[in-house]
């Protein structure tokens, strides 16, 4: 079957259009660990000074990052999460957690987040109007788009 010309709108897909790049859930990570010059960047996630700079002005833009100035002469800039940015937090704790119990095969993970009751963050995606933890099993797709189905679009 050939791809089609309009897939599915999704939000999905709207994020990975701004988060999805090579590196840029990796600057999110060292942003929110509080490393935010670009330096740090650069040491702790490997990514070419270029192409570093590119993901930076994106995150930026799209309002992810903020830039702060903390140099006047050299004039430099940290950057740190906004409130879109903090968002996404979570994404990347849950992230961390899949990493940790399906890739992880040689013992402890490489970092470990302790929460303020003094434990390992576990996290779990939870319903906020029940409180349960969300399982597969208990979701049911309603497609919101004019022309789609769970399976695909309808037929014109």
């Amino acid at each position: 079957m050939a791809a089609s010309k309009d897939p599915r709108p999704c939000s999905i897909a709207d994020a990975l259009a701004l988060v999805g790049e090579k590196y840029s859930l990796l600057v999110l990570r060292e942003v929110c660990l509080g490393n935010g010059r670009f330096d740090q960047l650069v040491r702790n996630i490997g990514a070419p000074r270029d192409i570093l700079a590119t993901r930076l002005r994106r995150l930026v833009d799209a309002g992810i990052l903020t830039r702060q100035p903390y140099s006047e002469r050299p004039q430099r800039f940290e950057y740190r999460p906004s409130q879109a940015g903090l968002e996404l937090e979570p994404v990347l704790m849950t992230l961390m957690a899949w990493g940790d119990r399906h890739l992880r095969t040689d013992g402890d993970p490489p970092m470990i987040l302790e929460h303020s009751c003094g434990r390992a963050l576990a996290p779990a995606v939870t319903c906020r109007a029940c409180g349960d933890e969300v399982r597969h099993e208990d979701l049911t797709a309603r497609p919101q788009a004019p022309g789609w189905t769970v399976t695909g679009p309808t037929a014109a």
